[in-house]
C-alpha cells in the first residue's frame, strides 16, 4: 500500500502556515464583478502601502518559503494572483515593482490568451499569452501552475488529474525555460488523492485556500483580499491570522513514480 502523503489525523508539526495574500484580477471594477474577484488598481496600491507601513513586504511564494526555511521569514507575506489574468502584467506589475515587491501568479498554459470560461456570469476577462507569462518572470515575478483549464480536480479520473497537473508543469517549462515550483488547486478544491498526485508530479509547494486539516506544504491556506478590503480589514485579516492560522500537517514522503 502507498503510504498517505499526510501524517494521521491529528499529528502536526508545530511549524504555523505563513500569511499569504490570494489576488485575482487587478482591474476597473465598473464592468462587474459577480465573483468578487477584481481589486481596482488604485486600491491594491493602497494595500501595498498598508503592508508597507507595517513592516511587511510582498514576495512570491518560492522566496517566502525559502526564507522560512532559512529562518528569515519575519517581515515577509506571500502575495499570490490566482487564474493568470493578463491585467497582471498591465497593473499588478508596476505597482509591485514600485512597492520593492515581487508575487506568484497561477497560470493556465491550457488558456493562454483565452478567457474566464469558467465563470459563467462573467465578465469576460483576458488572460495571460506566453509572451506575457515570460515578460511577467523578466520582471521578477514567480510563474506557477493552476492547471490547464481550471478544473476542480477532485472531480477528475486519474489519466485527467495527471494531465492537469504534469501537462501544465511541462508546458510552462517549456515557455518559461524552467520547471515551476509551485501550484494553486483551482477553486480551492482539494483532497488527499489530489495531494498525493500534486506532490507526485514534481511540484515542492502548492496553495489553497481553506484546505482544513489537510493544510500541508503542498496544501497552504491563504487569506482572500478583495475590493473591500482597507485598513481595518487588513488589520482584522493579519490578527486572525495570528490568532487561528494553524499548524502544518506533517507530509510523507512518496516515492517518484509511486501509485496514487
Amino acid at each position: 500500500m502507498t503510504a498517505d502523503l499526510l501524517a494521521p489525523r491529528g499529528t502536526r508539526t508545530g511549524r504555523r502556515a505563513p500569511w499569504a495574500l490570494m489576488y485575482h484580477s487587478v482591474a476597473d471594477r465598473r464592468a462587474g464583478d459577480p465573483y468578487l474577484v477584481t481589486v481596482d488598481p488604485e486600491r491594491l496600491g493602497r494595500q501595498l502601502r498598508w503592508l508597507a507601513r507595517h513592516g511587511l513586504t510582498g514576495v512570491s511564494m518560492r522566496e517566502l518559503l525559502a526564507a522560512r526555511a532559512r529562518g528569515r521569514a519575519a517581515g515577509l507575506v506571500g502575495l499570490t494572483f490566482d487564474d493568470g489574468y493578463a491585467d497582471f502584467l498591465t497593473e499588478a506589475v508596476p505597482r509591485l515593482r514600485h512597492h520593492g515587491c515581487t508575487a506568484t501568479v497561477f497560470v493556465l498554459p491550457g488558456l493562454l490568451g483565452g478567457t474566464n470560461s469558467w465563470d459563467p456570469d462573467g465578465p469576460r476577462k483576458a488572460l495571460l499569452t506566453a509572451d506575457d507569462i515570460r515578460a511577467a518572470r523578466s520582471a521578477g515575478m514567480e510563474v506557477g501552475s493552476h492547471g490547464m483549464l481550471h478544473r476542480d480536480l477532485t472531480t477528475l479520473d486519474d489519466v485527467e488529474l495527471d494531465l492537469e497537473l504534469t501537462r501544465s508543469r511541462a508546458l510552462l517549462a517549456e515557455i518559461t525555460g524552467v520547471e515551476p515550483d509551485g501550484f494553486c488547486h483551482p477553486f480551492g478544491a482539494l483532497d488527499r488523492r489530489t495531494l498525493r498526485a500534486t506532490r507526485r508530479a514534481g511540484y515542492r509547494y502548492a496553495c489553497a485556500v481553506d484546505p482544513g486539516p489537510l493544510a500541508c506544504t503542498h496544501a497552504l491556506p491563504r487569506t482572500y483580499v478583495g475590493h473591500a478590503d482597507n485598513s481595518p480589514r487588513l488589520h482584522a485579516k493579519r490578527l486572525r491570522h495570528r490568532m487561528r492560522g494553524g499548524d502544518l500537517a506533517d507530509p510523507i514522503a512518496v516515492p517518484q513514480g509511486g501509485d496514487a
